[in-house]
């Protein structure tokens, strides 16, 4: 009796247990375990269950639980267990009848229930996040892919995976670009390094200003991706790294961040005049480019309209709270996380002789910052600090750009995944975007960050992000039909209206002082 207490139900009842619920499968059902080697339940022989036999405590709970299932499976009324003896009856025939398959037809049964949800979750048409007018209108009518589904690469969907293979598999097919190197020097002494490429242009052709992300420079993949998508259409492109990055020297003790502008309108300013009067100048930004480059479409509206005739962000992370929150959270996130970081402590650590002196007696601690794991933590104790701001989050809600899209007068094109690890879904600013004239929002289901892979190899220069790119940008900038001007003039249009209105309901006194301004205006062209 006490090795039956200790031991739990002994064999006799474990036949039993097994018999019971075979009886419940059906004939031709064992659920014993499989034996070594075989891919199927052996049958065996049931022994009878000694009446003498002592019966411990738990084995008469087994008993009545096995009578329980017998019981439910002869009777119309089950007991309370018997929902749950059926799931598990159910999962163990399953069990049973795929292990008894050939593995041929499992691995056929697996491939066809992947295609069916390759087909119907991953392949969509993107949507377009754009009030209806104009703009929206000429894209549909302009820009065939839109109107296309997006078909990403077949084994590649998972946004994660899309992010970092994007980046190994360009790197592999696109070689490097020569470029023709302009070292820019801004107001304050600060240098930056302009990367022209010109080859196969005309004098008369367009340009593209291209801002590239976080830590990147005019090498970077992605950026040679669009680069010779531009040049295939025949057009220039010039590349602005920032401060420190490119191979150039920190001449004055400052950096860059997202919230900052002032070198993006001086780079802009310098462009247009480098560029023959009659050409047009269009601009890109990816990622922390495409922050940078929509607060100077923002903030700087009247001059960027008469400087810009178009612009395209990819990527961008619209909430700069919620972008940071989502790239921290475990496992894979936060190691693309750490990998960024990462690379802001050695761009860092290649400006420590111009920083050590100026800091050495200052709150901010060089050699913490160089030991940085995410990127906010980087931001708090350096970025932040760096331009003035008294929290991280202060900079984080200056640099954010969803609430911004109202402020923008050039026809602005942007292209988000719904997957992003940098952003999530529900921060990208749909409703906003569905009310502003000079925006639309393209979001693809799949995409993951700067990734938007699509064929079965995707080695080729032509992707998707590089098409939608080269198909905006030359009915755009080309423009010779001069449609896209004459959308852009009625855009305009509705946004002085709907300023006006705006203006109108919260200061009648500023509306009409502006009027006034308009109207000297207008007397000042005419003479």
């Amino acid at each position: 009796m006490l090795c039956a207490l200790v031991r739990g139900p002994s064999t006799g009842h474990k036949l039993a247990m097994y018999r019971s619920v075979s009886e419940l499968l059906g004939p031709g059902h064992d659920v014993r375990r499989p034996s070594a080697g075989r891919g199927f339940y052996q049958q065996q022989q049931q022994k009878p269950i000694p009446v003498s036999v002592p019966v411990s405590v738990p084995a008469q709970a087994h008993r009545r639980d096995l009578l329980s299932l017998s019981w439910a499976a002869k009777t119309s009324k089950p007991p309370v267990r018997s929902l749950h003896s059926e799931h598990d009856a159910m999962f163990y025939s399953m069990y049973a009848y795929l292990s008894n398959l050939p593995r041929l037809h499992v691995l056929g049964m697996a491939v066809v229930a992947y295609v069916v949800y390759y087909l119907i979750q991953v392949v969509k048409r993107p949507i377009i996040a754009c009030s209806d007018g104009p703009f929206k209108q000429y894209l549909i009518r302009k820009v065939p892919t839109l109107e296309n589904k997006y078909w990403p690469t077949f084994w590649c969907v998972e946004s994660r995976a899309q992010t970092v293979l994007a980046s190994l598999l360009r790197s592999k097919s696109l070689p490097h670009v020569n470029y023709r190197r302009e070292i820019l020097t801004l107001k304050d002494g600060g240098e930056v390094a302009l990367d022209w490429m010109e080859e196969g242009c005309e004098a008369s052709s367009p340009c593209i200003l291209i801002l590239p992300g976080l830590t990147g420079e005019s090498q970077a993949e992605y950026i040679k991706c669009l680069v010779f998508a531009a040049q295939q259409a025949g057009m220039r492109v010039v590349v602005f790294n920032n401060r420190g990055l490119g191979g150039i020297e920190l001449k004055t003790p400052r950096l860059y961040c997202a919230a900052n502008c002032e070198d993006l309108c001086e780079v802009v300013q310098h462009v247009r005049r480098s560029l023959p009067e009659h050409c047009k100048l269009g601009a890109t930004g990816i990622s922390m480019g495409g922050l940078i480059l929509g607060n100077y479409l923002a903030r700087k509206s009247d001059e960027a309209r008469s400087l810009l005739s178009a612009a395209k962000i990819i990527s961008v992370p619209w909430d700069v709270h919620k972008g940071s929150a989502s790239i921290e959270k475990p496992v894979i996130n936060s190691l693309l996380g750490r990998h960024l970081a990462g690379s802001l402590c050695r761009t860092l650590r290649n400006h420590l002789d111009i920083y050590r002196d100026i800091y050495q007696d200052s709150d901010i601690d060089i050699q913490r910052i160089l030991r940085c794991t995410t990127i906010k933590e980087f931001d708090e104790l350096f970025t932040a600090k760096q331009f003035g701001y008294a929290h991280v989050n202060d900079y984080y809600s200056d640099a954010t750009l969803h609430n911004k899209l109202d402020h923008i007068s050039v026809p602005l094109l942007c292209l988000s995944a719904a997957d992003d690890p940098f952003q999530p879904l529900d921060a990208i600013p749909i409703k906003a975007a569905n009310q502003c004239t000079h925006v639309a929002i393209i979001i693809t289901a799949r995409g993951g960050h700067i990734g938007f892979l699509e064929g079965w190899w995707p080695s080729t220069k032509d992707q998707y992000m590089g098409r939608l790119f080269q198909e905006y940008f030359t009915k755009a900038l080309f423009d010779e039909d001069g449609e896209f001007q004459h959308t852009s003039n009625k855009m305009h249009e509705r946004f002085l209206a709907k300023q006006t209105v705006a203006l109108a309901s919260s200061s009648p006194l500023l509306l009409a002082k502006k009027m006034e301004s308009d109207q000297l205006d207008h007397k000042v062209k005419l003479m």
